[in-house]
């Protein structure tokens, strides 16, 4: 059956966006453009009248901790996951606010996971964040290679041998510090050791901020697949220091963007149109843009993991051109293509299967390859990619079931989508022929 994908989140009222920047970026939607809400939809959550005028968009009524009163977070978008809910800091210059770690902190010992590219940025800054005027704490860090190559289960062992060596204990806490890869290796080390210890996200890539690091995804690569040994695994919070955003090169920046372009297509419509007004501005790094681009994804995230926090349907629909996007990954090597490069060459081709299948009208296809293009994405997957390494690498994806390859689709109106195995293969075929060599 067809777990469909039809209207659902979209939280973005134009005061909340206020509380991050003083103006708001040309053409994105008020709150009453957006439509209301159905349960098993892909596109915008109404906020409810008692919630529109507040500076923070709240995914239930499930309490979380405030930011101090001088607090540079502009925003919290909490993940409502009743006792293991938590929020979401955005804002710029968050590092510098050591109350905002310490709060989240377990125990006295805390270890610091990073890579050898954000350690020389941020490993100090982090550090005295958790340290200052708290005498009591103690970082220890492990400073990992930087890749997707490198997450693998050798690398992780780095991880426990540092735990172990400095004698950790349940009441540890570890931080990832770092992008999509750490965050998923320092999150699968904290359910894995002693059985699940505290865990806190500081995620520096827009990769990591609007994605990855919210919602308790945690795992390795396998050599025959992408994140295939893994676990769920929710952190005490997510923080996201825009500034962190300065450092990022453009390809990374590029690469996020494709997960932002994701949340337009199969759930926010307003969304997604706000970005074909704003790409410009996203990639000129403008701050307010970023900032909103972040929020409105971590809103849209926050809402799915609430419902679905174990992809057993729903959330399963922000995996739309993962299946063929992971394919790429895992046939070119990891770490040959960035993640967001191969989902927006995948977006492409779920896109391009959608229109075959008679679901969706071909202007939504064109906007599609337009608005990628101009975030200076790949539309089309390596030369090297075959119909049957596609074909082979798809065959062990995780949406795999009783040998049924289910995909996340678009269908309906810009903003709807379905998660289903019941399509015409022939469909499938042309599309793999029609982007591969042979």
């Amino acid at each position: 059956m067809a777990a469909s994908a039809s209207s659902l989140l979209a939280a973005a009222a134009s005061s909340s966006y206020a509380a991050i920047s003083p103006r708001l970026p040309r053409g994105a939607p008020a709150a009453a453009s957006i439509p209301s809400p159905s349960r098993h939809s892909c596109s915008s959550l109404r906020a409810s009248p008692a919630r529109r005028h507040q500076s923070r968009f709240v995914a239930s009524a499930a309490p979380t901790m405030q930011p101090p009163a001088e607090s540079k977070v502009s925003t919290v978008v909490d993940v409502d996951l009743g006792d293991r809910s938590y929020p979401i800091y955005i804002g710029a210059g968050l590092l510098d606010e050591p109350d905002l770690l310490q709060r989240h902190v377990h125990g006295k010992r805390v270890l610091v996971v990073t890579n050898t590219t954000v350690a020389p940025l941020y490993l100090e800054k982090v550090t005295w964040a958790l340290t200052h005027n708290n005498p009591n704490v103690s970082v220890e860090s492990v400073i990992l290679p930087d890749g997707e190559k490198y997450k693998d289960m050798d690398t992780l062992m780095k991880v426990f041998d540092k735990a172990i060596e400095t004698r950790l204990d349940r009441r540890c806490t570890f931080v990832a510090l770092g992008g999509g890869v750490i965050g998923d290796m320092c999150g699968f080390a904290a359910a894995a050791f002693l059985r699940g210890v505290n865990f806190i996200q500081i995620p520096t890539t827009l990769m990591a901020q609007v994605d990855s690091s919210v919602g308790g995804k945690t795992g390795i690569n396998h050599p025959l697949g992408k994140n295939l040994i893994g676990a769920f695994y929710q952190p005490q919070c997510v923080l996201i220091d825009t500034d962190t955003l300065n450092t990022l090169p453009d390809r990374e920046l590029a690469s996020g963007i494709a997960e932002v372009v994701k949340y337009g297509l199969i759930r926010d419509a307003p969304f997604f149109e706000w970005q074909e007004k704003n790409m410009s501005e996203l990639l000129a790094r403008e701050p307010s843009a970023l900032a909103y681009a972040i929020k409105r994804s971590c809103e849209n995230k926050a809402e799915v993991v609430a419902q679905d926090e174990k992809e057993s349907g729903l959330r399963a629909t922000l995996n739309l051109g993962h299946t063929f996007g992971h394919a790429i990954e895992t046939g070119t090597g990891y770490g040959a293509w960035l993640h967001g490069e191969a989902v927006a060459a995948g977006t492409v081709m779920a896109t391009d299967m959608s229109h075959r299948l008679g679901w969706i009208d071909e202007s939504i296809k064109k906007r599609v390859v337009d608005i990628l293009e101009r975030a200076k994405l790949p539309i089309t997957p390596p030369e090297s990619m075959t119909v049957e390494k596609f074909k082979s690498i798809m065959a062990v994806d995780k949406k795999v079931a009783d040998g049924l390859l289910r995909l996340i689709l678009l269908k309906g109106p810009l903003g709807s989508c379905v998660f289903t195995g019941e399509y015409d293969r022939k469909a499938l075929d042309e599309t793999l022929h029609a982007f591969c060599n042979n």
